[in-house]
């Protein structure tokens, strides 16, 4: 069994109202178990906060999972999969607790694989759809997070 992750975060402006999302595909399952995600927004934060919100968000969909299962984590934000490898920079700098969240979360998982998520694929499309959404849902009514719905999901281009 592998999983595989897609993640991205958006915000605008920057600082402003943001949204993420994430998709999870669990391969050697089948059925609707095999794929989840979660879109959600804030108010009054930041592209870095996002981006991190996500990335803490998927990886903790793992947690019914051993922590030596094979994850490839799809970032969207390069700049993000770079510093996760290296020390600190504007990540820790700009959001130090979310920083920490995320990179306790990329140490519990051994097995993982970082890939920048090309911008204009299809699945980035659909990721930043749903982060468009929560970003959206977050300025009417505050902090959001919600599952994406499972029809939405079969649609994946992942």
């Amino acid at each position: 069994m592998s999983i595989i992750l897609w993640t991205t975060g958006l915000c605008r402006p920057d600082s402003g109202y943001g949204g993420y999302a994430f998709v999870r595909r669990i391969d050697g399952e089948t059925g609707a178990a095999a794929i989840a995600g979660v879109a959600g927004g804030e108010r009054r934060t930041s592209l870095a906060r996002m981006a991190l919100t996500g990335l803490i968000e998927a990886l903790a969909s793992l947690s019914d999972h051993p922590a030596n299962v094979a994850v490839t984590l799809h970032l969207a934000d390069p700049d993000l999969a770079a510093e996760l490898v290296s020390p600190d920079g504007a990540y820790a700098t700009a959001e130090p607790e979310a920083w920490a969240a995320a990179r306790a979360a990329v140490a519990a998982r051994p097995v993982l694989n970082l890939v920048p998520l090309a911008a204009h694929t299809p699945a980035a499309g659909f990721l930043n759809a749903w982060a468009d959404f929560g970003r959206d849902t977050a300025k009417t009514r505050g902090g959001f997070k919600a599952a994406i719905p499972k029809p939405n999901l079969l649609k994946f281009p992942g």
